[in-house]
């Protein structure tokens, strides 16, 4: 039982910030400035006529 309670511990404490951390990444990522042209340009690939 005390690998359950370090890795329960760890999971709540650096876990979590890990967690955090990686969705304000992904918001600067999507938000960054120019990445509408690229977007725009991803939603169109399924409409393409080859």
């Amino acid at each position: 039982m005390e690998a359950y309670t370090a890795m329960r511990h760890f999971a709540d404490s650096w876990g979590l910030l890990a967690m955090t951390l990686f969705f304000i990444g992904m918001a600067l990522f999507v938000f960054r400035p120019g990445s509408r042209s690229v977007a725009d340009e991803a939603a169109q690939i399924p409409l393409r006529d080859d």
